[in-house]
């Protein structure tokens, strides 16, 4: 594991500090910066930005797992994009998930709560790793047994898109967790059809 990176370092700060703010306010906040249905009165458009900043204050395992992941993946894709172009990725995964958010709570689910958490970033930085690490064991919680990193990750693509056509474990935006990894797949096919390939520049193994 490489050392925490800046770009990480201030993500999962912003994170932890807006969570306690949460925390501290009782989820006051949640009206203005959620990811409300766009059919709704809530609905903001800097919304598909700020929802990614907030967490169920009251499910600190929400933001835990959030933050553990950006933490141990984080800083692999920041040191193979570098700064600038990890920022935008991380950016660019957390709109592609709430787009799809506001698509399929739209036209299939027709749900009217808010979305928040990181996830939609998260899932594109394991995307992103599963495709330049794509050999790299990865050692899983549960069950804890060894995997590669294109397995684990096409195995948990695969996972939430039959949770979300299936509707298993309500409350969970498996949509946008898809969404996440499909707008970062497009961003590094379209970066290396472009003939910028980051992970060749910097050592990476894959992709």
């Amino acid at each position: 594991m490489v050392p925490l990176l800046p770009i990480t370092r201030a993500l999962i700060v912003a994170n932890v500090g807006i969570y306690l703010l949460q925390w501290l306010s009782h989820g006051d906040n949640v009206g203005w910066f959620a990811l409300w249905p766009w059919d709704t009165p809530l609905f903001r458009y800097w919304q598909v930005v700020t929802y990614a900043f907030l967490h169920d204050p009251n499910n600190i395992a929400h933001i835990f797992f959030n933050m553990f992941a950006l933490y141990m993946f984080g800083s692999e894709i920041e040191r193979v994009l570098g700064a600038r172009r990890y920022l935008l990725y991380y950016f660019v995964c957390v709109i592609g998930a709430a787009v799809m958010q506001l698509l399929v709570t739209r036209f299939l689910s027709g749900a009217v709560g808010p979305t928040v958490g990181a996830s939609g970033g998260v899932f594109g930085l394991l995307l992103a790793f599963g495709m330049f690490f794509p050999q790299r064991r990865i050692m899983l919680l549960l069950p804890p047994i060894p995997m590669r990193a294109w397995v684990f990750v096409t195995l948990y693509g695969l996972i939430e898109l039959a949770m979300g056509v299936f509707g298993t474990q309500q409350g969970v935006a498996h949509f946008a967790h898809l969404g996440g990894m499909l707008a970062g797949f497009l961003l590094l096919s379209l970066w290396r059809n472009q003939g910028s390939n980051p992970s060749s520049q910097n050592g990476a193994n894959g992709w």
